[in-house]
């Protein structure tokens, strides 16, 4: 395990001192927000730190990133900024280093229970961009819609798929979420409307974008990853019955942009590098713009975690033409589904869009219903200690009719 934190971690703890993931917080309701890392069952106040002179390094001393409401002043300082950062708390920490061990005032406000915190987004989301990036849930998706003769367009296996989703109603974990109204599919004449009958979530995870690009400039595949700062885990509820109504021509809309929940700690890809794994080979190859040398996802427990795209392509992809990406941009990897049925990731996989039921200790479900609360958590495992996401909860309130 190596590194050990002064402050008393868990072995089954998804914060230990190898994580470290980055989020914004209130200490008490009415108090500034502020960034924090997560360590074990306490959150870091980086503003207190670092007013005690803890980054002093050539890149973050003097700097004011962390005396900020969000994250996004420190995401667009980049790679070497993030490195000298995650250093500095690591040796802040060590439970070799006695200047906040060894420090009894300092902790006392350098450290609060994470139970006694509010978790705020732990960053201004310009912009959200969603992938279809599963081959299983792609292929299962189009065999319930369009037969199981050719359920994979042609075009999946050449660009990553996405949509431009709703970054105003992005939630943090632990928001509820209002069952949405809307139109479906005629039954005898006029379209239906009403709350959806068929409100579903989708187990994701999402990149958040560090340093943007310039308007015109694309990024190239083989640097996309200075350009990614971490993964939070996500939920981007869909409401079936309307999304299937209004998707053609121009895809999802009011289906997808009552609510989207994220996790409140973003896992570097620095945290999680230890977890990278080889990517699936891509047949037929990319075009050379997508082209990684090397091309990698990360190991991570979310019941079958594949893609056959990587967030390096994505990004990549997303800025081919032109477009400028912008630090705290998000975008999420679409729903991920492994080969089985107990690893499909959302309610239209796991019921075949209704057709069957879903048991669930003691009871069954088709879709969501009101008062139901979906709670999804993921981390990679280490030798003797996790790197963790914690969890991305939400729960359904009955429609305001």
């Amino acid at each position: 395990m190596g590194l050990k934190s002064f402050v008393e971690v868990h072995p089954d703890s998804h914060f230990p001192i190898q994580n470290l993931p980055y989020g914004v917080f209130r200490p008490q309701r009415g108090s500034d927000p502020r960034p924090g890392v997560a360590i074990g069952d306490y959150v870091l106040d980086l503003s207190v730190i670092a007013a005690h002179g803890t980054f002093d390094g050539p890149i973050l001393k003097g700097s004011d990133c962390f005396n900020q409401p969000n994250l996004n002043k420190f995401l667009a300082m980049g790679r070497p900024a993030w490195k000298e950062a995650r250093a500095a708390i690591q040796n802040l920490l060590s439970s070799t280093e006695p200047k906040l061990r060894d420090n009894a005032s300092l902790r006392q406000i350098a450290l609060a229970p994470v139970g006694q915190v509010e978790m705020l987004l732990p960053i201004a989301i310009g912009d959200y961009t969603d992938f279809f990036s599963s081959m299983h849930h792609a292929k299962n998706c189009g065999t319930i819609f369009r037969g199981p003769e050719n359920p994979i367009p042609a075009n999946w296996f050449h660009i990553p798929i996405a949509y431009h989703g709703r970054a105003s109603s992005i939630v943090i974990s632990g928001t509820d979420i209002v069952r949405p109204r809307g139109q479906g599919h005629p039954h005898g004449g006029s379209p239906y409307f009403g709350p959806s009958v068929k409100l579903d979530f989708e187990l994701e995870m999402a990149a958040i974008v560090g340093p943007g690009n310039e308007l015109g400039k694309p990024i190239d595949v083989n640097k996309a990853a200075d350009h990614i700062f971490g993964l939070v885990l996500m939920n981007d509820w869909s409401a079936r019955d309307i999304q299937a109504w209004e998707y053609v021509p121009l895809g999802p809309f009011l289906g997808k942009s009552f609510g989207t929940t994220v996790s409140p700690w973003i896992v570097t890809l620095d945290a999680l590098e230890p977890f990278a794994c080889d990517a699936p080979k891509q047949d037929p190859q990319p075009l050379p713009y997508l082209a990684e040398k090397i091309s990698k996802n990360y190991n991570i427990s979310l019941e079958g975690f594949e893609k056959y795209w990587t967030v390096t392509q994505q990004l990549a992809h997303h800025t081919i033409n032109g477009c400028n990406l912008r630090p705290g941009d998000l975008l999420g990897t679409g729903t991920i589904s492994g080969p089985e049925p107990e690893s499909y990731g959302c309610l239209l996989e796991l019921t075949w869009n209704g057709q069957k039921q879903l048991s669930l200790g003691g009871t069954t479900r088709k879709f969501l219903e009101d008062g139901d609360e979906v709670v999804i958590t993921g981390c990679s495992k280490g030798n003797g200690y996790n790197v963790g996401f914690g969890t991305c909860s939400g729960k359904i309130l009955p429609s305001l009719i």
